[in-house]
């Protein structure tokens, strides 16, 4: 997984081809030790999964001013009450690309629910907890 996810490797491919290989690492995953207990394994993993997801779509968007619009395009869509200003010290701030992405801000925008959004460019993103949930 951290072989798919490495920010050169993920960030120079296309999301949907990151999005495609992810899913099925997980469903392998989650197919082949299902008769484990691995609940709260999958807990922690799901939220470093998103983390890195998270990663790769902001190392993607490369320049402040493509963090800012798409943010802002994101927060207009889900109808958030995130101020332009949050947005733009995210944008611009010059922290590394892994500690850009733990910010309230774009954990929210980026969420779990907009990252399993199926689009017609890309699919999405597979909860490996709730996979498991349903496979049991």
């Amino acid at each position: 997984m951290r072989e798919l996810l490495r920010r050169k490797k993920a960030g120079a491919q296309p999301l949907s081809l990151t999005f495609t290989k992810v899913n099925q690492v997980i469903r392998g995953w989650v197919n082949y030790f299902r008769i484990s207990a691995m609940k709260y394994f999958l807990i922690k993993f799901s939220q470093w999964l998103r983390h890195k997801v998270r990663v790769v779509i902001i190392k993607q968007w490369k320049l402040p001013k493509r963090i800012y619009t798409n943010l802002m395009r994101i927060n207009k869509a889900l109808k958030c009450n995130i101020s332009d200003e949050d947005i733009h010290k995210i944008a611009n701030t010059r922290l590394g690309w892994y500690k850009r992405s733990t910010g309230h801000v774009i954990n929210f925008l980026l969420s779990p629910k907009v990252l399993g959004i199926s689009k017609a460019d890309r699919p999405g993103l597979v909860d490996p907890l709730e996979y498991y949930l349903s496979r049991k």
